[in-house]
This record gives structure tokens, sequence and C-alpha cells, in this order.
């Protein structure tokens, strides 16, 4: 079955993700709703997610969706189970997505740091210019400002002898 995925929701009483997605061969525009079973406060969004999606009975239908829009939806369901607001679990989920700069990441565990990495390649690859882009440049050569004196630093003053 060829199917392209217009919209996804989720519904909170009874839990269920809804997909609105147009039949490529009638034409026709349906919608279909997937029970979400056994998830509560403590579920993990990523693994239900990925659950979800490999799901025989669903598979065709959320080929186009992709995994990390169906984990959010997962995380605002695992935010109302836990009496959050909508509002509260967005600024949650907002921080949980974006990187801080002053953020130690030596000090995260393995878990985290992968998440974060995944977080660092998908903002690389929204933002990374390829040769079919229209702003594309070749071989860009900047000049910056020497305004100010260069400023030496003192670890790379000592000379290679004093080792």
């Amino acid at each position: 079955m060829t199917c392209t995925a217009k919209k996804c929701g989720i519904r909170f009483q009874p839990p269920a993700i809804i997909l609105i997605y147009e039949n490529e061969i009638k034409g026709k525009s349906r919608e279909r709703i997937m029970p979400v079973r056994n998830f509560s406060k403590f579920s993990d969004c990523t693994r239900a997610a990925e659950q979800l999606k490999n799901n025989p009975r669903h598979k065709s239908y959320l080929e186009q969706v992709s995994l990390k829009q169906l984990e959010k939806l997962f995380c605002f369901l695992r935010g109302y189970l836990r009496g959050q607001s909508l509002a509260e679990t967005m600024e949650q989920i907002q921080r949980e997505t974006t990187i801080d700069p002053e953020e130690d990441m030596n000090k995260l565990d393995d878990k985290e740091l992968a998440k974060r990495k995944s977080i660092m390649d998908e903002l690389f690859e929204k933002n990374q210019k390829k040769k079919d882009d229209p702003n594309f440049v070749y071989d860009i050569e900047v000049e910056f400002p020497q305004d100010e004196q260069l400023q030496s630093c003192g670890w790379d003053t000592e000379s290679a002898d004093e080792f």
C-alpha cells in the first residue's frame, strides 16, 4: 500500500497516535488511529517510538514519519501522564533537544552524551551547505580584520628544550 503522511498527532484519552495520510492510489485522505498500550509515566519515549514504527501493522503507514517526531509525541503523552501542562512539557522537550554551549560534556554519562552528539549531528546536517544548494560557493576565502595586536599565550612561548 502506498500512502503519503500528511499530519501526525497524539490523543491523550485514550492514548493513541493519530496519522492523517493520503492514499496515493485512490487519492483519498484517511485517518489511522494507532492505540498506545502499556505506556506509563515512567516509560522510555525512544523505545516506545521505535516499537510503534517497527510494528508490522503500522510500519507501512509510518515510513514517512520520522522517529524524532514519534519520540516527541510520546514525550507529550508521558508529560500528560505525569500531570504536566502542555507548556511545561514543551519547555522540557526544548531543554532536552537543544545544546547548552556552557555545558561540560565530559561529565555526562554515555547515553546522554550519545543523545547530545545526535542532536549536534542533526543540526550540522540541517545547516550544511551542499553542492546542490542555490547559495553554494566553492572555495570561499575570508580575510579577518587585524585591528588589534595578536595576543600571545603563555603556553606557547616556552621553548621545547625545557621538556
